[in-house]
């Protein structure tokens, strides 16, 4: 609860009430949570942050331990959505802007947008002008409006690691436009590692941290960088692995599931929802070992690995059958030196064996 909350309004208590509502499919019982709140005297900023915010968390933490389905995480993603644009109309929530103008977009192929939304919402009640464009924002798309618009900043979310290749373009794209690029979401690493590495001009890891930084990066002087490729920022893409594993994911993913039944009976006995279920981990591991390539970065391949493991647990499939997956990859990879160590990686920690790389 926040220090500017009314002590009758406890926002751990609405935030389950508004979980259940969203579980439920409910739409009116989850507005009938947070709108009276506010009017009640919940400012309209802790109801997204305090409120909203930890529900569409645990929407996610629920979808990876498969005790709702995809369907039910994408009503109660939905509801959360609506009940944002509810609070939005409020008259106590409409905001004269007095500051900056920024823009609030997902990075290309991103398309958990709700986070994007949220901080477009906080942005707007601390002053802010904001131009929200939603999930899924492609690089030239996304050029054309800041030259229509001049903002001053952009917001770039993105939730997925796969996709920091296409953030890393939109920064690089961005900055070059003249506009500084402020970047969040869980895709960036712990502590916003991959922000820095991808040459962000800030990090924040929730909304409030956001708004301050954001402020502080406008108040920079920005300088817009000398024009610059992928090579400059990470010269380890000079040996065009990355490029070959992403240009190839399809195939490799076909390869391996033909052969994976010969490494792991087990799958004989497989239901057509645990064979979907295994199809769709492993090309989200090919993507994971493509963007762990991008950047060099053994810590991001072996985190998606785990999380991937708990994922097909969750699901009903045996988790070590992705050693096996992870020893036909090699096997498809024998001639990419930095693929095949990542891949060791992997198998080393699924095993529980540290890691002697360094």
């Amino acid at each position: 609860m926040t220090a500017s909350t009314p002590d009758r309004i406890r926002t751990d208590v609405l935030s389950t009430r508004l979980w259940d509502a969203v579980r439920e499919g409910d739409e009116y019982a989850a507005a009938d949570v947070v709108l009276p709140a506010v009017d009640a005297g919940l400012n309209a900023e802790s109801a997204l942050l305090d409120v909203i915010a930890p529900v569409q968390e645990k929407v996610g933490v629920e979808w990876a331990a498969n005790r709702i389905s995809v369907a039910q995480e994408h009503t109660a993603t939905a509801i959360n959505d609506r009940v944002v644009a509810a609070l939005a109309y409020r008259a106590s929530a409409r905001i004269r802007p007095r500051r900056g103008r920024v823009t609030v977009a997902c990075a290309e192929g991103e398309w958990h947008a709700l986070p994007a939304r949220l901080l477009a919402e906080t942005l707007r009640l601390r002053g802010w002008q904001v131009d929200f464009l939603g999930a899924h924002v492609p690089v030239p798309n996304l050029i054309d409006h800041l030259y229509r618009r001049r903002p001053d900043v952009v917001a770039l979310s993105s939730s997925i690691p796969t996709r920091l290749p296409a953030a890393h373009n939109t920064i690089t794209a961005c900055q070059a436009a003249g506009v500084p690029v402020m970047v969040g979401g869980a895709a960036f690493g712990p502590g916003g590692r991959y922000a820095t590495r991808l040459r962000a001009d800030g990090w924040a890891p929730e909304g409030r941290t956001a708004a301050l930084r954001l402020g502080e990066i406008v108040a920079r002087a920005h300088v817009p960088p000398a024009a610059r490729e992928p090579l400059d920022d990470l010269p380890h893409l000079a040996d065009q692995e990355y490029t070959l594993v992403a240009r190839n994911a399809n195939r490799l993913v076909a390869a391996v599931l033909a052969t994976l039944p010969d490494r792991f009976p087990a799958m004989a006995d497989y239901s057509d929802r645990q064979h979907r279920h295994t199809a769709e981990e492993l090309a989200y591991v090919t993507e994971c070992l493509g963007a762990a390539l991008y950047l060099d970065d053994s810590d991001l391949f072996t985190r998606l690995v785990a999380w991937t493991a708990d994922i097909l647990t969750a699901r009903g499939v045996p988790a070590h059958s992705l050693d096996p997956a992870l020893d036909l990859l090699t096997e498809q990879l024998k001639d990419f030196p930095r693929a095949v160590a990542l891949l060791r990686d992997g198998r080393d920690a699924l095993r529980g064996v540290p890691s002697a790389r360094p």
